[in-house]
């Protein structure tokens, strides 16, 4: 491994981290230099989410938006009984009557199915529902079952015909945990703006969307977490302005046996975690949809194809840190200079 990096010592945002715990709503206004910012965190999607605007006259749609974060999580949840993806997985194979906006997100899932040669597949579920990442002591699941699951992989039987949603394969599921937040992030900054915010941060444990700049008209500093080390510890800064920031990582959640790590970004031909050269990903650009579908993707890919999908996009940009823990910034990447 080659010489570590010096750790960045500001006060920064860090995304890349999924931190499961109990959150209190309260809402916390602090004093910057700009004047007063409101907080509030919640927990949706299994992680932390927190809000900060800075008018403390907005205080009151950080609740709104955090019951649009309930809207989406019963429709998009894959665990959520009676959710319209609940409903899909649940239907035998028969049509599903869903909310436009699960529809859309579908078809969108599909679009990068198809740009990544099924790399990306949403119905990895079949697969993802046998791991369990919530301790790095785990037990690995049964090599028949998994083997088995793969059978039911294929994001070529998911049809969608307007509202309906048909998956060709009755024991096919679908997990919509690799683009959801970053659609929500997308909503609720729809939200905020329509309401006349200006300067907001989002961020949705890893999926991190800034309107605007700080009112002082300085980016946000978002720092990216060092893979493998302690939480806190950043291996780079970004300086967010009016864009989203997604990373993507092997580190996040992962079981370790025999010295091996099993991440949860799965290889939909395996049904075990990808293996790729990439440690993690972060894709900044506007669409925080976007950059959460190529975040995943790109690290699905490596490297070397991941860089090429994100060249051929437009208006997008990335920081690839591979597993030699060098950093590859592609495109016009807001990397904060250090020392």
């Amino acid at each position: 491994m080659k010489k570590k990096l010096a750790v960045i010592l500001i006060p920064v945002i860090l995304i890349g981290l999924i931190v499961v715990v109990a959150v209190t709503r309260k809402t916390k206004s602090e004093f910057t230099d700009t004047g007063v910012s409101v907080s509030n965190s919640g927990f949706f999607f299994d992680t932390v989410i927190t809000i900060t605007l800075y008018d403390n006259s907005d205080a009151p749609l950080i609740e709104d938006c955090f019951d649009l974060c309930s809207e989406y999580e019963s429709l998009l949840s894959r665990t959520v009984k009676g959710s319209d993806v609940w409903n899909i997985n649940h239907a035998g194979g028969k049509p599903t009557e869903v909310d436009p906006r699960t529809a859309g997100l579908i078809a969108d899932a599909l679009a990068y199915s198809s740009m990544t040669d099924g790399r990306f597949d949403i119905s990895i579920a079949a697969a993802s529902t046998l791991w369990d990442f919530t301790d790095h002591d785990n037990d690995l699941p049964d090599p028949d079952s998994l083997h088995e699951a793969l059978n039911h992989i294929d994001y070529k039987k998911i049809q969608v015909r307007g509202n309906s949603i048909i998956l060709e394969d009755p024991e096919m599921m679908i997990d919509l945990g690799g683009i959801a937040k970053g659609y929500i992030a997308d909503q609720l900054k729809s939200y905020l703006v329509s309401r006349g915010v200006k300067n907001a941060l989002i961020n949705l444990g890893g999926n991190v969307l800034a309107i605007g700049n700080k009112p002082d008209g300085s980016p946000y500093l978002i720092g990216i977490q060092y893979p493998f080390k302690e939480e806190g510890d950043t291996i780079a800064v970004a300086m967010l302005s009016d864009s989203s920031l997604v990373t993507s990582g092997g580190y996040e959640r992962y079981i370790e046996k025999d010295n091996e790590i099993y991440h949860h970004i799965l290889d939909p031909q395996t049904g075990y975690a990808v293996d790729s050269d990439i440690f993690s990903v972060s894709i900044c650009c506007s669409s925080s949809l976007q950059a959460d579908a190529l975040s995943t993707c790109t690290f699905l890919l490596g490297y070397n194809e991941g860089a090429k999908l994100i060249e051929s996009q437009k208006n997008v940009s990335a920081l690839i840190i591979t597993d030699d823990l060098k950093m590859h910034p592609i495109g016009d990447f807001p990397l904060k200079e250090t020392q």
